[in-house]
């Protein structure tokens, strides 16, 4: 394995927006390339025993995003590049994760794309349910996501203009860029 300062990617932007599709290409290439790249998703920490106690609620989303930042501070801290993807729609929260898992260990990556062509990626039919009141507090629809202004993203992708590749050749770009890989 390669030795690299430990870091944690986290990808921000409405549901279906592409952060799980584009951080599972990195991860897999980063692996190819002997890094240690681990993933951490949204779904996967909510259908374990560390978060499948928590709902959807402000505060329970605030639980979840900082018990995942500190999964990702333990795994950083010991050299890896961890992906993780969570819709994470608040200013204030993504602060608080930030200082969690270290100013010199976090980076924001937001994938930009309309709500409209979120809509039309949706394979689980969660906005149609958010839209028929079925599903309550649902980013995008009953429930705002800020663009991130504080902290601002370190990189955008424009997931509705570029293609995955394209959105991955930037993300292991600006890895490369800070020095993070080779």
């Amino acid at each position: 394995m390669k030795e690299t300062e430990g870091v944690t990617v986290w990808f921000t932007g409405l549901p279906c927006s592409g952060k799980s599709t584009v951080a599972d290409r990195v991860a897999e290439i980063l692996r190819k390339m002997n890094y240690r790249a681990e993933r951490l998703d949204g779904d996967m920490l909510r259908k374990s025993p560390i978060s499948r106690d928590l709902g959807f609620s402000k505060e329970d989303r605030r639980k979840n995003l900082h018990r995942a930042a500190f999964i990702c501070k333990l795994l950083s801290r010991n050299g890896v590049i961890v992906l993780a993807t969570f819709v994470s729609p608040y200013n204030d929260v993504r602060r608080e994760i930030r200082e969690i898992i270290g100013p010199e260990k976090f980076l924001l990556v937001w994938t930009k794309c309309p709500v409209e062509v979120c809509m039309e990626r949706d394979v689980k039919g969660m906005y149609a349910k958010a839209l028929r009141g079925e599903i309550k507090d649902f980013t995008g629809v009953s429930d705002v996501y800020e663009e991130p202004t504080d902290p601002p993203a370190d990189l955008i992708l424009e997931t509705d203009k570029e293609t995955v590749e394209e959105s991955v050749r930037k993300v292991l770009d600006f890895l490369r860029e800070r020095g993070i890989i080779r």
